[in-house]
C-alpha cells in the first residue's frame, strides 16, 4: 500500500522513536519528584522546552505541553478567553477551521457567546475585508488556522495579527499542519496562542503543544491543576516530549530540501491528470501561498469517498478530508468554506505527501486516477 495521507498522520521517526524508549526506560522519573531521578526527567523536559521554543520562535515561560492538537485547542482558547483585553462575547472563527475549533465553538454558543463564521475567497484565503467588516465592539478573539489541512492554503497570520492588535483582540492559530513544514517564526510573534501535535511531524501521537504569548494574564481552566504552572493537569509524558523534540529538529533542518521535493511532486501529480483536466478541479492559491505537500481535489462526477475506495483497492490510501470528521458522510468543511454546491462537494478528496513518498509513486498514482476516471466516464 502507497501511502498519501500524510497530512492526517505520519509514521513515527526511526530516531524519535529510539529517543522514546531510551527515555521511557532510562530517564522514567516523574518530572515533578523532588528526588534526583524527577531532577534529571525535569532537566531533560526543560531541555526540550528551550528547543522547541527556538524552534517556533517563541518565549520559553509560554510553551505547554499538550496530548495533541485538539487539547491544545481548546485550552488556548479558554486561556484566552479568560484574560480578554475587554468586555464582550463576540469570537470570529474560519469556517473551515479544524473540528476541534468547532466542537469548543458550540460550547461557547450554548454559553452565551455570539460566533460568526468566516467563509473563503475562491482562492482559499480569508477575504480581509469581510474578517475586518465582522469586527465589533465586542469582538475578544479571533481563530484563524494558519495552513488548511484539506487543501494547503497559507492564511495571512501576520497582517490578521496586526488588525486584531489594532481592534485589542487577542487571537489564536491551529499551526499543526504549519509547523515543520514551513518557517513559523514570523508569524508566531503575531499571535497570542497557537497549536502544535507531534504526530503531523513524525513525532509519537497523544503529545503535542500549546503556546499562549506570557504577556497574557490567563486564568487556568482546570482548579488547583500544578503540572505545567496550572495550565494542565496530569503527569507529563516525557518521552514523548522528547521524541517530539528529536522529530521537531529533523523536520525542520530538512524543511526547504522537503520543500522542493514537494513543489515537484505536485508539479508531476497534475501533469499526471492532464488527460481528464477538463474533468479535475484542484483547490489552491498560487505557489507562494500554497503548502505543495496537500492536494485538495475534486474529479466531476466522482463522489470522494467512492475515489478513495478505487484507489485502495489499487493499492493507494488517500483521504477525503480530515481524519477527525472521516466517516461521518460529510462534505469536507472546507467545502462548505469555499461555497461550493452540496452534490460537488461530495466529490472532494485529498492527496497529501511525506518523507516516504516517491517521484515514482506520485506518478503512478496520477496515472491511476486518470484510469479510474476514464474507466467510470467509459461507462456512462
Amino acid at each position: 500500500m502507497k501511502y498519501f495521507d500524510f497530512a492526517a498522520t505520519t509514521p513515527l521517526d526511526l530516531d524519535a522513536a529510539e529517543v522514546y524508549t531510551k527515555v521511557a526506560t532510562d530517564h522514567f522519573g516523574n518530572a515533578s519528584s523532588l528526588h534526583d531521578i524527577g531532577y534529571v526527567s525535569n532537566n531533560l523536559l526543560e531541555n526540550c522546552r528551550a528547543i522547541l521554543t527556538e524552534l517556533m520562535g517563541i518565549s520559553k515561560e509560554g510553551l505547554f505541553f499538550t496530548s495533541g492538537g485538539s487539547e491544545a485547542n481548546f485550552l488556548c482558547m479558554e486561556a484566552l478567553l479568560s484574560a480578554s483585553m475587554k468586555k464582550g462575547k463576540h469570537i470570529i472563527i474560519g469556517m473551515a477551521e479544524h473540528s476541534s475549533i468547532h466542537g469548543i465553538a458550540k460550547r461557547l454558543e450554548a454559553d452565551g457567546f455570539t460566533i460568526t463564521y468566516l467563509p473563503l475567497k475562491p482562492s482559499g484565503f480569508i477575504d480581509m475585508d469581510r474578517f475586518i467588516n465582522a469586527i465589533m465592539p465586542e469582538t475578544v478573539l479571533v481563530v484563524i488556522q494558519h495552513v488548511n489541512s484539506e487543501i494547503g492554503t497559507i492564511q495571512p497570520i501576520e497582517e490578521i495579527g496586526r488588525v486584531c492588535r489594532e481592534h485589542d483582540i487577542l487571537l489564536h492559530s491551529d499551526m499543526v499542519q504549519s509547523f515543520g513544514k514551513i518557517d513559523v517564526r514570523n508569524v508566531t510573534p503575531w499571535v497570542s496562542s497557537c497549536s502544535i501535535s507531534a504526530h503531523k511531524i513524525y513525532g509519537p501521537k497523544g503529545i503535542g503543544m500549546a503556546y499562549v504569548d506570557p504577556k497574557i494574564a490567563w486564568r487556568a481552566f482546570f482548579p488547583e491543576t500544578t503540572h505545567e504552572k496550572g495550565f494542565r493537569p496530569g503527569t507529563l509524558n516525557v518521552p514523548a516530549i522528547a521524541a517530539m523534540t528529536e522529530a521537531a529538529k529533523k523536520i525542520v533542518n530538512r524543511q526547504r530540501i522537503d520543500e522542493e521535493k514537494f513543489v515537484q511532486f505536485r508539479h508531476t501529480f497534475i501533469e499526471k491528470l492532464q488527460p481528464i483536466n477538463n474533468q479535475v478541479v484542484i483547490y489552491q492559491a498560487d505557489q507562494t501561498n500554497q503548502l505543495p505537500s496537500i492536494i485538495g481535489m475534486r474529479v466531476k462526477g466522482v463522489e470522494g469517498q467512492w475515489m478513495m475506495l478505487e484507489a485502495n483497492r489499487l493499492g493507494y490510501a488517500i483521504s477525503t478530508g480530515s481524519a477527525c470528521q472521516a466517516g461521518m458522510q460529510k462534505p469536507a468543511k472546507i467545502m462548505n468554506a469555499l461555497g461550493v454546491e452540496a452534490e460537488d462537494a461530495k466529490g472532494f478528496f485529498r492527496i497529501s505527501f511525506g518523507h516516504g513518498t516517491s517521484l515514482e509513486d506520485v506518478e503512478k498514482l496520477g496515472e491511476a486516477i486518470t484510469e479510474i476516471t476514464k474507466r467510470l466516464h467509459a461507462k456512462d
